[in-house]
């Protein structure tokens, strides 16, 4: 059931050209009007608020409700799940919302995004409503009527674009959090501002991260998921990669070819201070010692479905 709760509970008009950045000097003949300024492109250099972190899964989660869009659709919105502390906002799952649009109002499916929500926290109870995402590369103002909606659901909600048009050749990606502006008596503006943006993944998703950079150069072929050897070879690979590059920048800074960093320095007192300390002959006999553990693993799956595919082969007999 589709409810336009926007425009007659809170009676906010949103549909004409809005001005720039400023306070309207005439007084409106409706006190509950609203209009949508953006930031001049020297404030947006500034980012105020919590840093948003984002997972590759709400990204492809939001790539795939654009292309599973309704005929005529120009977008697509949902709701942002997450946790939230002091200093950032992790966005780690989402779900598309219902909704039309025309010229002059909106429509959101808020009895479905209810059982949606209620659905997933069945699953996950830690994350909760963070805000909420649409595609396009702007803020239009039917995103202030929506955005409107998810304050009511959560407290300061981030408000996330996904470029799928590529107007600048990438797929940007932006956050922003709004804030109401104005004097009292005057028309009311809502300002949103950008955020920090930062991609964090976990050891799992990072598997597929890695999965779709190897179909980066050649989009028409077909990869799968490589074996657990292959894949501790390729950690394995990375790690001795990543300790030649500190190597490389320890042996500039001491013959004086590079300035030394603090920070960096901090790092690496921080990452040699958690190295245990143990003898090349206890750590060769753990590391066989996990290796064969996922050896045995690796067999033990490999027999269990065998076993499976010959009694289907038996029982079809």
């Amino acid at each position: 059931m589709f409810s336009k709760f926007v425009f007659k509970e809170f009676k906010m008009v949103a549909v004409r050209p809005y001005r720039p950045l400023g306070i309207d000097s005439e007084a409106s003949s409706d006190p509950h009007q609203i209009k949508l300024y953006e930031l001049p492109a020297a404030a947006q250099m500034s980012v105020y608020g919590p840093v948003v972190k984002i997972h590759p899964v709400v990204l492809a989660s939001i790539g795939d409700s654009y292309e599973r869009r309704n005929e005529g659709a120009s977008r697509v919105i949902g709701t942002l799940l997450g946790t939230i502390d002091k200093h950032s906002v992790e966005v780690t799952n989402c779900f598309s919302v219902p909704h039309n649009e025309s010229e002059d109002e909106v429509a959101v499916d808020m009895e479905f995004a209810k059982n949606m929500y209620d659905l997933h926290k069945r699953v996950s109870p830690s994350e909760v409503i963070v805000g909420w995402y649409a595609t396009g590369f702007e803020i239009t103002e039917h995103s202030v009527l929506i955005h409107e909606y998810y304050s009511r659901e959560a407290t300061n909600p981030i408000h996330l674009t996904m470029d799928t048009a590529l107007q600048s050749g990438k797929m940007n990606i932006r956050a922003y959090v709004s804030a109401q502006m104005g004097v009292p008596g005057k028309t009311v503006g809502v300002m949103f501002t950008p955020l920090s943006v930062k991609y964090k993944y976990y050891d799992t998703e990072r598997i597929g991260v890695d999965l779709l950079q190897r179909t980066r150069d050649a989009p028409n072929t077909t990869n799968g998921l490589t074996s657990d050897l292959c894949q501790v070879g390729g950690a394995a690979g990375r790690v001795q990669d990543m300790l030649a590059t500190v190597l490389t920048y320890i042996e500039d800074v001491l013959s004086g070819k590079q300035m030394a960093d603090n920070s960096v320095g901090r790092y690496l007192m921080d990452l040699v201070n958690k190295v245990p300390k143990i003898t090349a002959e206890d750590f060769e006999t753990m590391l066989n010692s996990n290796i064969n553990d996922l050896l045995m693993v690796t067999y033990l799956s490999n027999l269990t479905q065998a076993q499976i595919a010959l009694n289907e082969k038996i029982v079809v007999l």
